[in-house]
């Protein structure tokens, strides 16, 4: 009786297991007609393994290019891009002190339209933009917002963190940055 309850548990986790698969395949045939909608968006970005948190790595052949791929590498932990749809047009303005500052407001900035204007997703995010003289920026994001129905939950970005923040312009400029997740 105890190895037949066990044998019962197995099957029901395998079940459950196998409807999760099904559904996630089904989420994914969705997915691959929403994502043929649009062009593919160009990733210059990947994801380092950091202890906490997870620290992003974008790269461009611009300033102006790695900062659009910092927010795009943000949004993409949070869910596949290619699955918005670019509905809405909302522009974000920057400033600060030096190039570190004005990462850190451009960042928390997009972070925040993310919490307080419906889940805003965008599938692109271009300058408009880089002021570098002055430390200003004016940016571009085309959106929709965040469903589950449609895209997938990754991680909840809770915060940009300044500590470790590097940005190196020669060449090929390229950021690293922690979010904590």
């Amino acid at each position: 009786s105890e190895g037949a309850s066990k044998m019962k548990n197995v099957y029901e986790r395998v079940m459950v297991q196998e409807e999760e698969d099904i559904r996630d395949y089904y989420l994914n045939e969705k997915q691959k007609v929403t994502k043929a909608k649009y062009p593919p968006v160009n990733q210059k970005y990947e994801y380092l393994d950091h202890t906490a948190d997870v620290q992003l790595h974008p790269w461009g052949d611009t300033l102006k290019e790695a900062f659009e791929q910092w927010a795009m590498a943000m949004f993409g932990y949070m869910t596949d891009t290619e699955t918005v749809d670019p509905l809405q047009a909302i522009e974000v303005e920057t400033q600060g002190d030096d190039l570190q500052s004005l990462l850190f407001h451009f960042l928390d900035e997009w972070l925040y339209k993310f919490s307080a204007i419906e889940f805003f997703i965008p599938r692109e995010v271009k300058e408009l933009s880089l002021d570098q003289a002055n430390f200003k920026l004016r940016s571009i994001g085309w959106r929709e917002e965040f469903s589950l129905s449609k895209h997938l939950q990754g991680a909840e970005v809770k915060a940009i963190i300044y500590s470790n923040m590097q940005i190196h312009t020669e060449e090929k400029p390229d950021i690293f940055e922690i979010i904590e997740i």
